[in-house]
């Protein structure tokens, strides 16, 4: 894909521009093959491939965009993608970077929808989505261990993660205001000179020696394509505007509000807005509203969509492109059920992930500029570290679903908790998740084998019982 014209002149870039494109290509391939486990296991591929064994970007400036990218709406690991691929090789690289991201996650869960709506009841079916939610549990407990490694430098930053967790878990804090709390506590401290609050900062419990940003083939110094440039903030922010909305509004005139299209347009841009925490923050809306007001799901089949989204590459919110597809299935007007499904697909995805490309490109350049603003480099860290503590608790949420039949709520002391019942424990899902768990954490097996041989064992036990 071409370069807006608007970029400043490839040879004033920085040192990073030594990497060619053709090489950046193939490592965006790379980590959207392996892009598994959720965003935690997805940002620790892309902090493993692009910081420690390409060395293209320093752990600070890491860091500095990921924090970035947990402030903003939609699939933060997305969008880190498509901010460290502009931060590389300008626009073209970004589009390119936050393309592949997301490509082989729809095609999997297109191919895995088709399978499903059209041999959903089948023992086979079930069997392999029995295996592989048992092995995400043991997938997602390892990205939340390795990311958090990552995040918590320190008791400060294990302390926010602690809080948010408690927050969030026991007592249902909503997470925008959970970040909001972070944020403050973060910027003051930052501001305040502590260096428990700088990105990188006091390292104690660190994993493995830190790359600084001199050492790294980007370097320190900010390329000239990342600084601000209105003009082409405002031409780019334009186009990715009129590329997002233009079709939904298009769906509105010529089929009403109340085609299914049209629905699922106005939707899911809705939910490109305001999804603030990645794809578990906004589940629980999206699937009540999928079933109870749109009826495009029955119960139940939202934890279908995300077994498909976990056991798949991608962003975890690749969820609701199931959710589209259903949906149109379910309601094809006069097309072809699996027809109007696929265009639903489509439909659903452009419209959650072009606005992630809209928030890269208006904001990146000046976030940029920020890097050495201790007040904003501390909120943004003490932001990264709540989130840690949010994704532990949607751990324990899947779980609960995967581990056990049946769960209550209990509430008292101000709490509201999801609690197991503990004779309901599928003891089936239990052993391949402690199995799953040993193999990843005792011997290191690779994560496809992983998904592999839980998805045999689960068709295994299907077939047997």
């Amino acid at each position: 894909m071409g370069e807006f014209s608007t970029d400043l002149p490839a040879q004033a870039a920085a040192p990073g521009h030594q990497i060619p494109f053709s090489e950046g290509v193939k490592v965006w391939f790379r980590v959207a093959a392996l892009s598994f486990g959720g965003p935690a296991g997805q940002i620790a591929v892309m902090h493993r491939i692009i910081v420690e064994e390409k060395r293209w970007l320093g752990e600070n400036r890491f860091l500095h965009a990921l924090n970035y990218c947990m402030l903003l709406p939609g699939p933060e690991a997305q969008q880190l993608a498509v901010y460290i691929g502009w931060l590389l090789h300008r626009t073209a690289g970004g589009i390119v970077a936050g393309t592949l991201f997301v490509l082989p996650g729809f095609l999997s869960i297109l191919a895995l929808s088709y399978i499903y709506a059209a041999f959903g009841n089948v023992n086979i079916v079930e069997g392999l989505f029995f295996g592989l939610k048992a092995a995400v549990l043991a997938v997602v407990l390892h990205a939340v261990v390795r990311i958090g490694k990552r995040a918590l430098k320190n008791r400060a930053m294990v302390a926010i993660a602690a809080a948010a967790f408690i927050a969030i878990f026991f007592f249902d804090v909503p997470f925008p205001l959970i970040i909001l709390a972070a944020a403050l506590v973060g910027y003051f401290g930052g501001r305040g000179g502590s260096p428990l609050f700088r990105i990188g900062g006091g390292h104690g419990g660190a994993a493995g020696p830190v790359l600084a940003d001199s050492q790294s083939v980007l370097g320190e110094e900010t390329p000239a394509h990342a600084r601000p440039n209105l003009g082409w903030s405002l031409k780019i922010s334009a186009i990715l505007l009129a590329l997002w909305l233009v079709p939904v509004l298009l769906l509105l005139a010529t089929l009403g509000p109340e085609n299914v299209f049209s629905q699922i347009a106005i939707f899911f841009s809705q939910m490109a807005v305001v999804t603030f925490g990645g794809a578990y923050a906004v589940l629980a809306y999206v699937a009540q509203q999928a079933v109870e007001h749109y009826g495009w799901l029955r119960p139940g089949e939202m934890l279908d969509g995300l077994g498909m989204a976990e056991t798949t590459p991608g962003p975890l919110i690749m969820v609701v492109q199931f959710v589209g597809f259903m949906a149109a299935y379910r309601d094809p007007g006069g097309l072809d059920p699996m027809l109007a499904a696929t265009l639903a697909a489509m439909l659903t995805t452009w419209v959650t992930f072009v606005p992630c490309f809209l928030w890269i490109f208006l904001g990146a350049p000046f976030i940029e500029t920020l890097r050495e603003n201790r007040a904003m480099t501390g909120a943004m860290s003490a932001i990264t570290a709540a989130v840690v503590g949010v994704i532990l608790n949607l751990a324990i949420w899947f779980s609960l679903h995967v581990l056990f039949r049946e769960v209550f709520s209990w509430t008292g002391f101000g709490m509201d908790i999801e609690v197991p019942v503990w004779s309901s424990v599928n003891v089936p899902a239990l052993v391949l998740t402690a199995a799953a768990i040993l193999a990843i954490f005792r011997f290191g097996v690779p994560l496809l084998a992983v998904l592999l041989l839980a998805a045999l064992a689960g068709l295994s036990w299907s077939a047997a019982s």
